[in-house]
């Protein structure tokens, strides 16, 4: 018996599991994970599947969590939020905003649960989840234990943190918890967001802005299936980023703390030519090269086969090697999407 995985993964893939199960509770899930394991066949855990791609059939269980409900606990200070995994995470920065609880605004828009944001440590316009987490709840399915990590304690990389490496393998995040300080300060460094007054602004306005930057340069995975930004934002040494200045003046740029330098990926791309190039059914957005589109039925080699063409243009022309931010999945669990496009 197989189930299909169209629903659970937002480029619409045409891939099968051996069974799927939706878990509510971290008992059910728990046990999903148990009885599969003691089957000897691979478990693997999902969201909202948007940041995945499945290369191939998966030969095993899919355990969809959907733990909900948020806590709000009020301090002198802030306010601290106890979050199920499987709440949508815009649903929830909708909901803190509503509440009066501004913090989240930037994050707006970032399809898939609360659950997978501190596995990528999601970001967008100049905020990361790293600076509003204050804990991570998950348990170790082996033993049944629960565990919570501190924000230190996650190892919060550029779309990065333990979750991909030691906490990768057999433990699940049931909870999320996030501090939203009461003394807000606007982030507007990037796009839009520059055009509004650090003095004046509200945070509603933030959340619309940003709101309307992704929705017209972003295309809807109802529409046209995809996983959001396809590609890392390139890191570059310092010295490697002023000779690229020296010959593409325009190329922004983002100094980081440890002197090395952020690109733009999407603009990379975009120098190569390749918005709305494609490979079978898989294309490069027309409004935003970083995004890679099903437009019309695509497989998922078709998707590996574009993005193997976007790293070779990037690559020859800058240098500069681009690496997926999405995650990819075989018939065992995931595996290298470095390797897999290169």
């Amino acid at each position: 018996m197989s189930a299909s995985l169209k629903p659970f993964n937002t480029f619409g893939i045409q891939a099968k599991a051996s069974q799927i199960v939706i878990a509510e509770t971290i008992q059910q899930l728990k046990e999903a994970w148990s009885e599969t394991v003691a089957k000897n066949i691979p478990a693997l855990i999902l969201g909202e599947g948007s940041n995945i791609l499945f290369l191939e059939d998966y030969s095993g269980t899919v355990i969809i969590n959907r733990i909900s409900g948020i806590e709000v606990t009020e301090q002198d200070d802030a306010w601290y939020l106890h979050v199920g995994a499987g709440e949508n995470w815009h649903r929830l920065v909708e909901y803190t905003l509503q509440q009066g609880m501004p913090g989240l605004e930037n994050l707006a828009l970032i399809p898939g649960c609360a659950g997978s944001s501190p596995i990528q440590n999601i970001g967008a316009y100049g905020v990361e989840l790293k600076s509003v987490c204050h804990y991570v709840d998950c348990v170790d399915l082996l033993s049944g234990e629960m565990h919570r990590l501190t924000n230190s304690q996650c190892q919060f990389g550029y779309r990065d943190s333990i979750f991909k490496h030691a906490y990768q393998d057999h433990y699940a995040i049931v909870a999320v918890g996030l501090r939203l300080a009461k003394v807000w300060q606007p982030v507007l460094t990037y796009g839009d967001l520059t055009g509004l007054e650090a003095e004046k602004v509200t945070p509603l306005e933030v959340f619309n802005a940003v709101c309307h930057m992704r929705s017209t340069k972003l295309p809807d995975p109802r529409i046209n299936g995809n996983a959001g930004s396809f590609f890392k934002n390139p890191v570059v040494a310092a010295e490697q980023a002023e000779a690229l200045l020296a010959t593409f003046a325009t190329l922004p740029h983002y100094p980081q703390a440890d002197g090395s330098v952020k690109l733009a990926a999407g603009w990379l791309i975009d120098r190569c030519q390749l918005k709305g190039y494609q490979v079978g059914g898989a294309g490069v957005h027309q409004q935003q090269a970083l995004v890679l589109v099903n437009v019309n039925n695509a497989s998922s080699q078709d998707i590996v086969d574009l993005a193997h063409h976007v790293r070779q243009c990037v690559g020859k022309k800058f240098n500069v090697w681009l690496e997926p931010e999405v995650r990819f999945i075989g018939a065992k669990g995931e595996v290298s999407a470095v390797e897999t496009i290169a």
